[in-house]
């Protein structure tokens, strides 16, 4: 089992599944940010964008003090996400590399 992958029951696999289904329903930035801010709490907003905002500096190859000092993110966090770049599932790399892709 992935570090990051709860053990959960039928019930809870169908309910995760259904929250992906339900984000990549979304079309526009501004439909994710008004589902995301109705499903989040500010905090768990900010904590997902904090997250996100380091993965391009720790993929550059930046240092986890110079990412932390830069983004006022904390150093915990950039170590976090860092651990899931590298011991993670992969979703990171996949969504940075696919936004780094031409519109096609």
């Amino acid at each position: 089992m992935k570090p990051n992958k709860p053990p959960f029951g039928k019930n809870e696999i169908a309910a995760e599944r259904s929250l992906y289904q339900a984000i990549l329903a979304l079309e526009t930035v501004e439909e994710a940010q008004d589902f995301f801010r109705d499903l989040c709490t500010p905090a768990e907003l900010q904590a997902m964008t904090d997250r996100w905002s380091v993965v391009d500096p720790l993929l550059s190859g930046a240092s986890y003090r110079d990412i932390a000092a830069s983004s006022g993110v904390s150093v915990t966090t950039v170590g976090r996400v860092a651990r899931f770049l590298t011991q993670g599932n992969g979703g990171y790399q996949r969504v940075h590399e696919r936004l780094k892709e031409p519109v096609k």
